[in-house]
């Protein structure tokens, strides 16, 4: 069975890669393509609903795909907790009878990355984020930064905060979740970001950089493969891949330095 698709933001760098993705896989027919001159009701013709567009805009794209039941792919940044949260209280609120995946970023490194980072987190009280992106990305800092710092916020909560000193200086960055975060907006970037932990007579930086779009493609993929069977508002990919830990056996002899 041929599921359908409509791609809201379909004329954007994003949208244009969604677009050829599902029309390019068996599984999936795009049924409609909406831009800023589009009714937003034109996606009413599909059984899901794949958002691309500005933060300023996909809000109003979401409340009207979910208030009419549908099922949508969200891969705009913006979408901070608090603005999550309304999300699922409204589904709550008035037992709609649709579902929401909220993507941050579809490249598996990233995922990875900032699972990483969450993992790392109980471990330093000096972290911050510097993220790179090409100088036309309108929103700072971007969706991957806010949710890696919200994740390591989450880690450390038994924690407290990090430590920011200087904080009240513009230079220090914006923080989220007591992490801060510095951004770039550079030409010959895709993206970049790297989390920076200090600690006692030590730096530990994770570094993921996307070379070009075509990473994201297998997430993408995956997202919209999952969203049929998902309910309720569901944040970031990792909730949709297996991370759990894998067990590898000890080698008979392990070498060491002094060998």
């Amino acid at each position: 069975m041929t599921i359908t698709v409509a791609v809201v933001g379909a004329t954007g760098r994003m949208g244009q890669l969604v677009s050829r993705l599902v029309e390019e896989t068996a599984d999936f027919e795009l049924v409609a393509r909406l831009d800023s001159a589009s009714r937003l009701d034109e996606m009413l013709a599909a059984d899901l609903v794949i958002d691309v567009t500005v933060p300023s805009v996909s809000q109003g794209v979401v409340d009207f795909a979910v208030g009419h039941g549908k099922r949508v792919l969200v891969g705009t940044s913006g979408w901070t907790a608090a603005r999550i949260s309304s999300l699922e209280n409204r589904m709550v609120a008035e037992a709609l009878g649709a579902a929401a995946i909220i993507i941050p970023n579809f490249s598996i490194g990233s995922v990875l990355a900032t699972s990483f980072a969450a993992m790392a987190a109980r471990f330093y009280d000096s972290i911050e984020i510097v993220e790179a992106h090409r100088a036309s990305k309108v929103d700072s800092p971007s969706g991957t930064a806010v949710r890696t710092a919200e994740l390591i916020g989450n880690a450390r909560a038994a924690l407290g905060p990090v430590i920011a000193p200087h904080a009240d200086q513009r230079a220090r960055g914006q923080q989220v979740s007591s992490v801060p975060i510095h951004s770039l907006r550079m030409q010959g970037v895709v993206a970049r970001q790297d989390v920076i932990f200090g600690g006692t007579g030590e730096v530990l930086t994770l570094t993921h950089e996307t070379l070009d779009p075509s990473s994201y493609e297998s997430g993408i993929l995956l997202a919209l493969r999952a969203l049929p069977g998902v309910s309720g508002v569901v944040v970031g990919l990792e909730n949709l891949i297996d991370l759990g830990p894998t067990r590898v056996s000890p080698p008979d002899s392990v070498p060491t330095d002094l060998e």
